[in-house]
């Protein structure tokens, strides 16, 4: 391996690297603005000037400059100190002086920089120019005088987002960074702007000026807004969250998270159930929780266990999911379902129901297959993912299903299970000279009534081109409930069965996805943190714990375990949801063995060993050679398969609640409505 001395200290590095990675490597930091490790170099703010030699007696930007064998390279001289100090007098020209009004202040780079490396005076005494701020839609908020031209922004929305919206325009003095018809961003990462903007140009509009950020108290926890699990950080101010932030996860999320991820808790505190409730006379009425428990208590034991059904929703911990299963099985309850869309899953081994490639997997594929599915609304990271190997150019993408812009080219082969047959059957070249193959089945192709025959032919697709399947679910709950077990039993009824209309009790735990007018007469118990459509349509109201306000396990869609943290306390007289079903049990006289979380889970990874296994992914886990199908499948329908998400930002209780989402909703259905316009 090449080796360089950075400030006499001898460092190897590998080919290809700058010197700014390579002074890295000897512990010397490097400032910058333009640069980041993601993003393409693009070497103007001139930030990261070092000493080199051999080399011109002058500063050299480090970040684009490639390292060499045999270098000297010098980051504390004379020479570099003097010309940092020079570049960042010249960044502070035209920069206001905001700090104190700065949503950025406290966590801005250019402060740190500042300090660290600039100049105790300032000899510019012209006026300082003003630039216009720029719309940018619900979610950005500009300052664009702060604006030091760093493109990043328009790096990370044209190479991660894949949305060429933004840029600059003008030259010299007049230069300045604008999106280039004055309209709504349309990414669903567009939040990640704010995010690597240095210098406070770009901030977060719904959190503008609500707090300062040694304000917050920050926990790191699990996002459920999709499948994905990403990192995130969860910032609250008293018992209120203020923001969500992305941590960096490899292996999942890099360093990114979706706008809804990130802008959906002003919908924590909106429409919130604070207390439980009993409909007396076709008006829910509000009640102590020894009232609900003995309403709920005393109708369960007066049906019989074949006339009562649960049925889970989307964004429930692991912890819940087996206490109600639990408590329901020890009364005979048979109808438990945790796939609210009728998902045809669970039939097979559990790599049946996985992302088995894993989301990073997906760069080393070469033929990657969507069936039924737009993974742009689906789950946006993976997407970017998918992306970033499709820039470059060694990954080939291929759809069956709706067509939808999912920001990069593909092979489009059909709209339903016919195209995919073909493909079995050897007709078209798509997996041709495919080494590394991954064939992905969105719940668009599972979610019907053929569904277990899509996924035995999805997956004799992958048996016969030596590929991987794929599932690549919506609700962060299903691969838990499905671990579990929390599934129909002999002789009982999944979701379409319990939804038709002649069930005594049904319990919704956390189920608002379903056609709650399906229910008939049933007696409906719905244990949830907001008022939404099971709520409305509920006998009794047993308020819970949203996901940052309960400590839970998650199982992401390529089956890794997680663990989310609680970052504030349950509204009102709200309960996490497992000790709402551990206090039922006592009135029931079925008491669960357990008496604390921690006890729950200990029962929990006994029964079931996976949920022990925390972040722990098995990978990549191909159907073998002739594979026979998982159980009974039926036949194949001729329907085109439909994408499942018909609203990205309104798919779940809490981003209904959220202004913000109603916001992000409208401007997305505007934009729509000019595209169809202008065609």
């Amino acid at each position: 391996m090449p080796t360089a001395k950075v400030n006499g200290q001898e460092v190897e590095f590998e080919p290809g690297m700058t010197v700014l990675q390579v002074a890295e490597l000897a512990g010397e930091e490097i400032p910058r603005f333009c640069y980041h490790e993601r993003l393409s170099i693009a070497g103007n703010c001139r930030m990261c000037l070092v000493e080199v030699k051999p080399g011109p007696p002058k500063p050299q930007a480090s970040c684009a400059l490639p390292a060499a064998d045999k270098q000297e390279i010098f980051t504390n001289t004379p020479m570099v100190k003097k010309a940092r100090e020079g570049v960042m007098e010249f960044l502070l020209i035209n920069h206001p002086l905001d700090c104190p009004i700065c949503d950025q202040g406290g966590e801005c780079d250019l402060q740190d920089e500042a300090m660290g490396y600039g100049r105790d005076d300032s000899r510019y005494v012209e006026n300082k120019r003003a630039v216009e701020d720029k719309f940018l839609g619900p979610l950005i908020k500009t300052q664009m005088n702060r604006c030091i031209q760093c493109t990043r922004c328009v790096r990370l929305s044209t190479e991660i987002a894949g949305v060429s919206e933004m840029g600059m325009i003008s030259r010299g003095e007049d230069a300045e960074i604008t999106s280039y018809l004055e309209e709504a961003l349309t990414s669903e990462l567009s939040g990640n702007l704010a995010d690597v903007c240095p210098v406070g140009a770009l901030t977060h509009k719904p959190w503008a000026y609500n707090y300062r950020p040694w304000e917050l108290k920050k926990t790191e926890s699990i996002d459920v807004m999709d499948a994905l699990g990403s990192a995130i950080r969860v910032d609250a101010k008293g018992s209120q969250v203020m923001r969500i932030l992305p941590r960096v996860n490899e292996d999942i999320n890099e360093e990114w998270i979706s706008d809804k991820t990130r802008y959906v808790p002003d919908g924590l505190i909106r429409q919130r159930l604070d207390r439980p409730f009993i409909r007396v006379a076709g008006k829910l009425k509000p009640a102590t929780w020894a009232e609900a428990f003995a309403a709920v208590a005393g109708k369960l034991r007066a049906t019989a266990a074949d006339r009562i059904g649960v049925i889970a929703g989307d964004l429930q911990d692991a912890e819940s999911m087996k206490a109600a299963m639990d408590l329901f099985a020890s009364l005979g309850v048979k109808s438990l379902d945790c796939r609210q869309d009728g998902a045809k899953l669970g039939r097979g081994p559990r790599e049946s129901w996985l992302f088995n490639t894993t989301i990073a997997g997906i760069e080393g594929l070469d033929r990657l297959l969507l069936i039924g599915t737009n993974p742009r609304r689906e789950a946006p990271l993976l997407n970017a993912r998918i992306r970033k190997a499709w820039l470059k150019g060694k990954l080939n993408v291929g759809l069956i299903g709706e067509a939808a812009d999912l920001r990069y080219g593909f092979d489009y082969l059909g709209a339903g299970p016919a195209s995919l047959s073909k493909l079995v059957e050897g007709e078209g070249e798509f997996f041709k000279d495919g080494k590394a193959v991954g064939i992905v089945v969105g719940q668009g192709a599972l979610a019907r009534s053929d569904g277990a025959a899509v996924l035995n032919l999805a997956a004799r697709c992958a048996s016969t081109f030596g590929g991987t399947l794929n599932v690549l679910h919506t609700a962060a709950a299903r691969v838990g409930g499905l671990d579990m077990g929390f599934l129909p039993r002999s002789g009982g009824r999944d979701v379409a069965g319990m939804l038709k209309g002649d069930m005594d009790v049904v319990v919704l735990l956390g189920a608002d996805e379903i056609d709650t007018s399906a229910l008939g007469r049933a007696f409906v118990v719905y244990v949830g943190s907001h008022g939404d459509a099971g709520a409305n349509r509920a006998d009794v109201i047993l308020p819970g714990a949203a996901y940052v306000e309960k400590s839970g396990i998650y199982v992401n869609t390529e089956g890794r375990v997680q663990i989310a943290n609680r970052a504030t306390f349950p509204k009102g007289e709200a309960k996490e949801d497992w000790a709402i079903f551990r206090a039922l049990s006592e009135h029931l006289g079925a008491k669960l063995p357990y008496d604390s979380l921690e006890q729950l889970r200990a029962k929990l990874m006994a029964d079931h060993p996976t949920f022990g296994q925390v972040d722990y992914v098995a990978g990549t886990s191909r159907p073998a050679p002739g594979f026979a199908g998982f159980g009974e499948a039926g036949a194949l329908s001729d329907a085109p398969f439909s994408n499942p998400l018909t609203d990205f930002y309104l798919t779940n209780p809490i981003a209904r609640a959220s202004v913000t989402m109603a916001e992000c909703s409208s401007s997305l259905a505007a934009s729509h409505q000019r595209l169809e316009a202008a065609e």
